[in-house]
C-alpha cells in the first residue's frame, strides 16, 4: 500500500482536531464539556486544579511517607538502566522486583546507586492493594470520571522513584487520568493515527536478576512480546527511517495537574526526583475508533 494515504492519515489529524501543544484547562470541565471536546475526540488535556481537596498534595514526600508508612512492605522494581518493560539487548526485559520496607526505598531516593534504579511502579492497582491507607489522603476514583464513563476505573496505580527511571514508548486500552502529586512527569506522544510510523516488533522476554551483585538479563522461555524499539529522545532514524514521518507532541505535568491521555495514544514519560504520581485507568470502549484502528494495524502489516 502507498505511504502516501498514511502520510495524510497523520497529517490531516494535526489539520483538522490536533495541535503540537496540550491544551489546558484552569477549571474542571462539567462532563459534557470534557466528553463532547475531549473524549469524543480522542484528545488529551491538562486539567489544573482537578484535584486540588486531596489532601495528598500537602502531605506526601518523603518525609511524610518515611514517618507513617517506614516499616510497610513495598514492591519496588529494579533495573541498571531505569527501563522497566523495554527493550535491551533484543529481548524485552522485565524488571527485577523486590519487597522492602518503604524507608528502604526512600533511601534508595535520597542516595542512588550507579546501575540500580529503583521504582514503585507495580501497575495492578497497588494503590488500592498495596496502598489502601493511602486512599484517605487521595481517591480511590475519581467521581465525575467514573459518571462520565459509566464505571469505576479498572486499575489505580502509585508512583514513585527515581529521576532514571524511564516508561518505554506504548499504548494501552485504557482511558489514562494521569495526576501528579509531587514533582513533575515529561510525556511524548502520539495519537493513534502515527501507528504507521512506530512499528511493534515481536521480541524474546527476559527478565534482570542478580547475579554475583550484578543485575544481569536473564532470557525467559520461549514466548514474545510485541514492543516498539524507538527511542523517541534520540530516534535510530537508520533503523526506523519512517519515524521522522510521526509527530512528536512533549508536555509536562506539574504538580496538581491532572492529564487526560486517551486510549491508544502512545507515550513515553520521564520524571523529576522522587515524583509521586496517581493514574486511573478506565477501560476503552471498543467501538468504532477501535475498529479502524485495528484496520489500519492490518493495512500496514499487509493482511489485507
Amino acid at each position: 500500500m502507498s505511504t502516501n494515504a498514511f502520510e495524510k492519515l497523520s497529517s490531516e489529524a494535526f489539520e483538522l482536531y490536533l495541535s503540537t501543544s496540550i491544551p489546558h484547562l484552569e477549571q474542571l470541565p462539567t462532563c459534557l464539556e470534557f466528553y463532547r471536546n475531549f473524549v469524543a475526540q480522542n484528545r488529551p488535556v491538562i486539567i489544573r486544579n482537578a484535584f486540588a481537596s486531596w489532601p495528598a498534595l500537602s502531605k506526601w514526600n518523603i518525609e511524610y511517607l518515611r514517618q507513617h508508612y517506614g516499616t510497610k512492605d513495598v514492591t519496588v522494581t529494579v533495573t541498571p538502566n531505569g527501563y522497566a518493560d523495554a527493550v535491551t539487548d533484543g529481548h524485552f526485559v522485565l524488571p527485577l522486583e523486590k519487597v522492602m520496607p518503604m524507608d528502604q526505598f526512600l533511601c534508595s531516593l535520597e542516595n542512588p546507586v550507579e546501575n540500580r534504579v529503583h521504582y514503585i511502579q507495580k501497575q495492578n492497582s497497588n494503590l488500592t492493594e498495596e496502598f489502601p491507607e493511602l486512599i484517605a489522603d487521595s481517591a480511590d476514583e475519581i467521581e465525575w470520571v467514573s459518571t462520565l464513563f459509566g464505571a469505576k476505573p479498572d486499575a489505580v496505580n502509585f508512583w514513585m522513584g527515581d529521576e532514571r527511571a524511564i516508561t518505554s514508548m506504548h499504548k494501552d486500552p485504557y482511558e489514562n487520568m494521569y495526576c501528579v502529586v509531587s514533582g513533575y512527569k515529561d510525556f511524548i506522544l502520539h495519537p493513534p493515527t502515527d501507528q504507521p510510523w512506530i512499528p511493534y516488533v515481536n521480541y524474546p522476554t527476559a527478565g534482570y536478576q542478580e547475579v554475583d551483585g550484578e543485575l544481569k538479563i536473564v532470557p525467559e522461555g520461549d514466548g514474545a512480546i510485541p514492543w516498539i524499539d524507538i527511542d523517541p529522545l534520540n530516534p535510530d532514524y537508520n533503523k526506523y527511517p519512517k519515524y521522522k514521518n510521526a509527530r512528536q507532541i512533549h508536555c509536562r505535568v506539574h504538580k496538581g495537574e491532572m492529564l487526560y491521555l486517551p486510549s491508544l495514544w502512545f507515550h513515553h514519560v520521564r520524571q523529576s526526583h522522587g515524583c509521586i504520581a496517581v493514574n486511573y485507568w478506565y477501560d476503552m470502549q471498543y467501538d468504532i475508533k477501535y475498529n479502524y484502528f485495528e484496520f489500519v494495524k492490518d493495512l500496514i502489516s499487509g493482511h489485507v
